[in-house]
C-alpha cells in the first residue's frame, strides 16, 4: 500500500507504509497487532506440548502436528509482531512522532509486558519446582561457584546501567535539552549491545570452557531456557532503541510528542528488572 504525506511545506513523499492500520475496522484506536503476537507466542508451548505427545512407544497423536502449530504459531507470532511494531513506532517516520495515540500504545504496552510477566513467571516456577523437588548431580560449574562470574557482575552493571540513561534520556526530553536526550539515548543503545555480547561471550565460555550446555541437567534446561528467553527480548529492545535513535536523530521528538520513547522506555526497564530477578536466582540462588 502507498500512501501520500505532507511534510508540513506541501511537499508529498509517496512510501510504502505496511500495516500502517489499526484492524478489524471501526475499532477507534484499538489494535489487535499486539493480540495477533500473543497468540503466536501462546501457540509456542501448544506446539510443543503437542510435539511431547506425538512422541513415544504409543504416541497420542500424528507427530507431525506439533512442529506444524509450533510453525504457524512461528508466522502469526512474527507477523503479529511486525504490524504492532510498524504500527507503534514507524508508522509516522517520515511526519515526526504522532501524539493522537499516546494512551492506547501505553496501555498496549502494559499489556504486553503483563504476558511477559506471565511468560517468565511460568519460566521461574518451574525452575522453582525443581530446585525444591530432586535437586542433585549439579554441573561443576556450579557446585564451584563458578556460575556466578566477574563477566555476570559487570554485565549486570552495564544493563542497570543503560536503564538509568534510559530513565534520564527521556527526562532530558521532556526538559527540551535535545542534545543530551540523543547522546543518552545512543548510550543507552551501545550498553544494550555491549550486553548482549558479554551474554554470547558467557555462553561461550559456559559451553566451550566449562562443558556446561542445555543437556546438563535441570539446572542446565533452566538456565539456558530463561536466559536465551531474555537475551530474545534484550535483542528485541535494542531493536526498538535503534529505530527511536534514528529518529531522534531526524528531530521527531519533543516535550509534546514522545509516545514511542515512553513505550520503548517501559520495555527497556522491564527486561532490566527481569535480568535482576534471574541474577537473584539462577546465579546467586544456585550456588547457596
Amino acid at each position: 500500500m502507498s500512501v501520500e504525506t505532507d511534510d508540513g511545506h506541501g511537499h508529498g513523499d509517496s512510501h510504502h507504509l505496511p500495516a500502517v492500520e489499526d484492524w478489524p475496522k471501526g475499532f477507534g484506536e484499538a489494535s489487535w497487532w499486539p493480540f495477533i503476537a500473543a497468540l503466536g507466542g501462546g501457540g509456542f508451548y501448544v506446539g510443543a506440548a503437542l510435539f511431547i505427545l506425538g512422541r513415544g512407544t504409543e504416541p497420542m497423536l500424528n507427530p507431525m502436528i506439533g512442529p506444524l502449530v509450533f510453525v504457524l504459531s512461528t508466522v502469526a507470532f512474527l507477523t503479529g509482531l511486525y504490524g504492532w511494531l510498524y504500527h507503534a513506532f514507524i508508522v509516522d517516520f517520515w511526519e515526526g512522532e504522532a501524539d493522537s495515540y499516546g494512551f492506547p500504545l501505553k496501555l498496549t504496552m502494559l499489556l504486553f509486558l503483563g504476558t511477559e510477566v506471565a511468560t517468565f513467571g511460568g519460566g521461574f516456577v518451574y525452575y522453582f519446582f525443581v530446585r525444591a523437588g530432586a535437586w542433585e548431580n549439579l554441573p561443576a560449574i556450579v557446585t564451584e561457584g563458578e556460575v556466578l562470574s566477574t563477566l555476570v557482575i559487570a554485565n549486570t552493571l552495564v544493563l542497570i546501567a543503560s536503564s538509568v540513561t534510559m530513565h534520564y534520556a527521556h527526562h532530558a526530553l521532556l526538559k527540551g535539552d535535545r542534545k543530551r536526550f540523543v547522546r543518552l539515548l545512543g548510550t543507552t543503545f551501545g550498553l544494550g549491545l555491549v550486553f548482549l555480547a558479554g551474554q554470547v561471550y558467557e555462553y561461550y565460555e559456559f559451553i566451550f570452557h566449562y562443558g556446561f550446555g542445555i543437556t546438563d541437567g535441570a539446572y542446565g534446561t533452566a538456565f539456558y531456557g530463561l536466559t536465551g528467553l531474555h537475551g530474545l527480548h534484550v535483542a528485541l529492545g535494542a531493536v526498538l532503541l535503534a529505530i527511536v535513535f534514528v529518529r531522534a536523530l531526524y528531530g521527531h521528538y519533543s516535550p509534546e510528542k514522545h509516545v514511542s520513547i515512553s513505550t520503548v522506555s517501559m520495555y527497556w526497564h522491564f527486561v532490566d528488572v527481569v535480568w535482576v530477578f534471574l541474577v537473584v536466582v539462577l546465579y546467586a540462588g544456585a550456588i547457596v
